[in-house]
């Protein structure tokens, strides 16, 4: 399930539901991302999203992790639109047999999210309003999928 909303995230009752009913699953890992006031300069974090094309392309990750990894089951929620620091912006959830592969998917998926996914962020605070680009960090930890 790839979702993307405006509605804040309740990430008990998403965690509930991806948990539920799950007789072959032997591990499930969660990511929960959350906006940063980063010391006072952001008080908003505004995420925009190309409907349909955004979707489509975190799908195209989400396949591929779940070949990579033989995951039973992906969830990504992501919030577009603005969002206060401390509020949840993603939420990540893989299942598979093992927990190695559940942890691995979730940390390429959210490397995908972080670094490469069709999102483009904004960072609203007392200076103004500015663009927000993935780091070098960022990059580097995609790229660890890559081979």
């Amino acid at each position: 399930m790839i979702v993307l909303q405006t509605e804040s995230l309740d990430v008990g009752a998403l965690t509930a539901a991806f948990c539920a009913d799950r007789s072959e699953t032997g591990a499930v890992a969660t990511f929960i991302g959350l906006a940063r006031a980063e010391g006072g300069a952001t008080r908003v974090l505004e995420l925009e999203a190309y409907p349909g094309f955004t979707e489509k392309e975190i799908g195209r990750m989400v396949d591929e992790a779940r070949t990579r990894f033989g995951l039973h089951d992906v969830t990504v929620i992501h919030r577009i639109g603005p969002v206060a620091p401390g509020e949840a912006v993603v939420f990540v959830a893989t299942a598979a047999v093992h927990r190695r592969e559940a942890l691995q998917a979730c940390d390429q998926l959210m490397d995908y999210l972080k670094s490469r996914a069709p999102f483009w962020k904004k960072e609203h605070g007392p200076d103004g309003a500015r663009w927000i680009e993935p780091t070098g960090k960022d990059l580097a930890d995609a790229g660890r999928w890559d081979q």
